[in-house]
């Protein structure tokens, strides 16, 4: 049972550094970065929550505009991806759906991802603003 748990939590990180690595290095870096520092606003404020409402109110305000941030930029990645993948197909003379399907797979992880950063922060928004 423990060798299964094992093989399981390496193999989630596996995919999740190749979806990452799919997804594109510059624009999932940006994502991710986002996700952290909305994260670290989060945490910031709910360490002050009793002693500095006021810190608090401004984490929480910082954490919403990062995530909106990441979301933003999952989508303008998503958007170039599916660029990139239309002018793919158009310069293929056999046009596959296997290449129109691989194009589109990956032009939509990073705004899976980026909607992730977005959903997560806002969960503890929520939580955060409930606390107040």
């Amino acid at each position: 049972m423990y060798t299964t748990l094992i093989f399981l939590n390496q193999n989630f990180f596996t995919q999740a550094s190749n979806r990452f690595s799919e997804g594109g290095p510059f624009f999932m870096s940006v994502i991710l970065f986002c996700l952290i520092a909305a994260m670290v606003f989060l945490i910031i404020g709910f360490l002050n929550l009793k002693n500095d409402p006021e810190k608090t109110r401004k984490m929480a305000a910082l954490a919403s505009e990062v995530s909106i941030l990441g979301l933003v930029v999952g989508l303008l990645a998503s958007i170039i991806g599916m660029i990139e993948a239309f002018d793919a197909i158009e310069n293929i003379n056999d046009n596959t759906l296997g290449a129109m399907a691989n194009g589109l797979k990956i032009s939509f992880i990073t705004t899976l991802f980026g909607s992730i950063t977005f959903i997560i922060p806002r969960i503890g928004i929520i939580i955060l603003k409930t606390l107040q």
